[in-house]
């Protein structure tokens, strides 16, 4: 008797079947995967990402797969970890074969380019929004992962890349005040938009922060927020340089004619970038590490005793009273 394949197994098949070529994942074939451990530590990360609340219904299918998977990729480059493999749950409204192929393109290019292959997941139906969830896999030696905890006082709080740039890219896609300061200067709203479409997961900085770093998370929810959560599971606090956080010229131009705040930039998530804290005799070999991985590093405040939230300090060394720390789903 000739077995039709179901349209789930049909989807799998036709667009992801292609991008499951580690021998682990058995052509999506089976009911699991393997990942060899080669005497590592496996580091496991999962994120969904959540039409309407992590990308918008339309924003190009390659970008909101690619977020998908580099939004785990950030974690695991925080830990110090390499990648190793993914997971994939899509929940669909509907079949859409022109959103599907986009979106498959997208994911399996970023999956060769960081080298976590797809080795498995499922698909499923939903009558609310599209939801993306992966599960991804890193290594790390044994007993090296880079944990929240771990920051002493008299550590370098650094931090990667730019501060701000998504969310005030969204702020371009939602057609705020933002967008209308920048309508004479296209190039700065697309990056900007990019950021918040496409993050660039510091991988290529993992093992620096391996190396280096006593305390490290990835910077998804705000940076004051996130900092927070990182003093409070190390039992310190720390003193920020609000003027030392780094931003793009696209974010300073917005910022120097009032068009954007550095507080709603410092707490409204998607950087994706790595925060840090690194013993000053380490630091001169945390930069040289990140210069030759081509990630930008910023040094923006140190880490002090006690049990209170960080303080965000202007040019006159006066704690600013922050309104917001970070984004929330709830």
């Amino acid at each position: 008797m000739t077995q039709n394949p179901s349209g789930e197994d049909s989807l799998i098949a036709r667009y992801f079947k292609p991008l499951a070529t580690d021998p682990g994942a058995f052509g999506l074939v089976d009911d699991a995967a393997i990942i060899p451990a080669d005497g590592d530590d496996i580091v496991v990360k999962t994120d969904a990402i959540v039409e309407g609340v992590h990308y918008l219904a339309d924003d190009p299918p390659d970008t909101i797969a690619r977020k998908a998977l580099r939004v785990n990729l950030s974690d695991l480059a925080a830990k110090g970890a390499v990648p190793a493999g993914f997971v994939l749950t899509l929940a669909l409204r509907e079949k859409d074969d022109a959103w599907l192929s986009q979106f498959a393109r997208g994911l399996g290019e970023d999956a060769a380019a960081f080298g976590c292959p797809l080795l498995g997941g499922d698909t499923v139906s939903t009558p609310g929004p599209v939801m993306i969830s992966i599960a991804a896999w890193g290594r790390v030696p044994r007993g090296r992962m880079v944990h929240r905890f771990g920051a002493r006082p008299g550590d370098r709080v650094m931090v990667t890349g730019t501060i701000g740039d998504a969310a005030l890219g969204l702020r371009m896609l939602t057609g705020t005040a933002e967008a209308t300061a920048l309508a004479d200067d296209p190039a700065a709203r697309d990056m900007l938009i990019g950021r918040y479409r496409t993050p660039q997961p510091r991988n290529a900085l993992a093992a620096a922060v391996r190396d280096c770093a006593t305390a490290s998370m990835d910077v998804s929810d705000g940076l004051a927020g996130d900092l927070t959560k990182l003093c409070a599971a190390s039992s310190v606090s720390a003193d920020i340089a609000l003027s030392h956080i780094p931003r793009s010229p696209a974010a300073a131009k917005l910022l120097a004619v009032g068009a954007a705040q550095l507080e709603s930039m410092i707490s409204g998530g998607d950087d994706y970038e790595i925060l840090c804290t690194v013993p000053a005799a380490r630091c001169a070999a945390f930069r040289a590490a990140a210069e030759t991985a081509g990630v930008a590093v910023t040094d923006i405040g140190a880490i002090v005793e006690g049990a209170r939230a960080p303080r965000f300090l202007d040019g006159q060394g006066r704690p600013v009273t922050l309104t917001r720390l970070s984004f929330s789903h709830f």
